[in-house]
Parts: C-alpha cells; sequence; structure tokens
C-alpha cells in the first residue's frame, strides 16, 4: 500500500484537523457515537476500533498495526498543492525577531558561592 497525494485535489489536510462534536447515544445500557464515513474511510476503520484511555482523553485508531504516514516530502508536496495564500504571514516579518542574536551565551553567575573545600586538602593514602 503506498500513501500519496490525491491526484484529484480532493483531499484537504487542513480539514482534518477541526474538532468534530459528536453526539453520544444510547445503546442498550451503554453509551455510544456515530463516526462520520468520510472519517472512516480515511483511518480505514472497519468493523472494530481500538480504543485507548489517555491523559489527555480518548484515542480511536483502526485495529491492527498502524498504517504508514505520509513523509515530510510528500507532505509539504500535499501542502503546497493546496494552494493557500500564506501572504499573512508576511506580516511577521516586521517583528524584529530576525535581529535577534539566537546564540546562546554563557550565563553570567551572580552571588553564587564557590565551593566549601579546597582541593589538595585532603590527606593522601
Amino acid at each position: 500500500m503506498k500513501l500519496g497525494i490525491d491526484p484529484s485535489g480532493a483531499s484537504n489536510y487542513s480539514y482534518y484537523m477541526e474538532p468534530t462534536e459528536l453526539k453520544v447515544a444510547r445503546i442498550g445500557n451503554s453509551r455510544g457515537i456515530r463516526i462520520p464515513a468520510r472519517t472512516l474511510e480515511r483511518y480505514r476503520i472497519g468493523a472494530t476500533v481500538v480504543m485507548e484511555e489517555r491523559s489527555d482523553g480518548i484515542l480511536l485508531r483502526p485495529a491492527g498495526p498502524a498504517s504508514p504516514k505520509l513523509s515530510w516530502e510528500e507532505t509539504a508536496r500535499e501542502m503546497a498543492a493546496q494552494g493557500e495564500d500564506w501572504t499573512a504571514w508576511d506580516t511577521t516579518l516586521a517583528d524584529g525577531l530576525q535581529e535577534i542574536p539566537w546564540e546562546t551565551t554563557k550565563p553570567q553567575r551572580v552571588a553564587e558561592r564557590g565551593p566549601k573545600y579546597r582541593g589538595g586538602s585532603r590527606p593522601k593514602r
């Protein structure tokens, strides 16, 4: 299986980053959610999913091994194919950050005490 860019241009990578609110429905004594068909298709979810409880929420993923991800190059090509307008970012050039020296210098020590002992005062064995 080879992942790649949708040549039809129908793919929109930013669509998948938006949160979707789903309603919780009663199913017998349990509760369930309906996952949109487009999401099921994108993540190749069939009859079962794996649920992981994490500290920041619940993760649902397809059963089985993880699917391969797009490489950086493939991701960059897909982003470029979207034709997004990035000119709004040009205003950040006026913030002056490119003029700040980013090399770190050794911090100055202020009011630090030296070691409590001096070398050479211990008896040799």
